[in-house]
């Protein structure tokens, strides 16, 4: 086996980590000596040890002269665990192999610094694009502190997303839906607008064996939320934060006996400041953030430049209607050369579905 392939399996055991370790990054460890795999790692939940001492902590292993196969780069300070480097170095590593350095400013290349000062070759790169791709909501939070953002919806061919009478179950077939829980379980947080919970009255919850269910989170400039609905009969078992503009103190506290947060925010056009939200919960630890909103804030958090992904499901049905609904309402743009663009374009065909991805330019 080459580098690439012991860094295959770090990423293959760092995904392991999906929705359990937010905001901190996926990774995964593989030692090698001779030729041989003698152990291996992963970070598993927020706050419990990395990857790398998960794998190095082995007390009847001998890891002197090993190879450290890591697809982020060790980490040199003390946090909620010590540092991997200070393990790394005294296990004896003899060679570290690093997919990409730490996204952050201000840690980046030190842990590369330290181990090479310890006299441990150190190689920076194999497969960094796909470290780059599996860590790409870490690297978007790190570096602006603000949450990233995966716009998702399902439309019909001719663009709707309901019929004209709102009937929109189901547009996409089963297995489309199943990957969606997947994305639920994987990003930290669902966000939807206040019309969405008022017409649909949805759970927003994560229905796969093992899953966790994101924290939930609904746009309501005017705190119109109904006090009696799925998500606030449920806000003590799953975490819930209604973002408003309203200064109603009374409605505050009755969203909050139901076990609800609220986030206050200013108004920018009428609606919710968008970008202070994002800053707001950025702040609260929160580092990506499913976009399954209607129309209206779909649009609002495209202009505001805050979505980095779209995920398109497509079904081979047509409903028509000129009144029926898009995916993306709002003002819209007037000049086509001022369209929101995306690249690194990838289709899958999903049972007949297509599921089109990219990300904003």
């Amino acid at each position: 086996m080459e580098d690439k392939d012991y860094m295959q399996l770090a990423l293959e055991l760092a995904n392991k980590g999906l929705g359990k370790v937010n905001p901190n990054p996926l990774v995964g460890a593989v030692v090698v000596r001779d030729g041989e795999i003698i152990s291996t790692g992963y970070h598993e939940y927020y706050g419990g040890f990395h990857a790398e001492r998960n794998a190095l902590s082995k007390s009847d292993i001998d890891f002197t002269g090993a190879t450290l196969y890591v697809n982020l780069e060790p980490c040199c300070h003390y946090g909620k665990t010590p540092p991997c480097t200070e393990i790394i170095i005294e296990k004896g590593i003899k060679r570290v192999v690093i997919g990409m350095v730490d996204p952050n400013p201000l840690i980046a290349y030190k842990g590369v610094e330290i181990l090479k000062a310890a006299g441990i070759e150190v190689e920076v790169g194999v497969l960094e694009n796909e470290c780059e791709q599996l860590n790409k909501p870490f690297i978007h939070y790190i570096t602006t502190k603000r949450p990233y953002m995966v716009l998702k919806y399902a439309m019909t061919l001719d663009g709707k997303i309901a019929t004209v009478a709102g009937n929109s179950k189901w547009i996409t077939n089963e297995k489309s839906r199943e990957l969606v829980h997947h994305d639920r379980h994987r990003y930290n947080a669902i966000m939807v607008g206040v019309n969405t919970v008022i017409g649909d009255d949805p759970m927003l919850d994560c229905r796969i064996e093992g899953g966790i269910n994101p924290i939930r989170i609904v746009c309501d400039t005017n705190l119109r939320m109904p006090l009696d609905c799925q998500l606030t009969n449920t806000a003590r078992d799953i975490r819930t934060i209604i973002a408003t503009s309203s200064q109603d103190r009374d409605l505050h506290e009755s969203f909050k006996s139901k076990g609800c947060e609220l986030v206050v925010v200013g108004k920018k056009d009428g609606h919710l400041d968008l970008e202070e939200l994002m800053d707001r919960l950025g702040a609260m630890k929160i580092d990506s953030i499913l976009l399954e909103g209607g129309g209206t804030l779909n649009f609002s958090a495209l202009e505001s430049r805050l979505v980095n992904k779209v995920k398109a499901f497509v079904a081979p049905k047509i409903f028509g209607g000129a009144n029926a609904i898009s995916p993306v309402g709002g003002e819209g743009i007037a000049q086509v050369a001022a369209c929101f663009k995306l690249h690194n374009l990838k289709t899958s065909c999903i049972d007949g579905d297509i599921l089109i991805e990219g990300e904003m330019l």
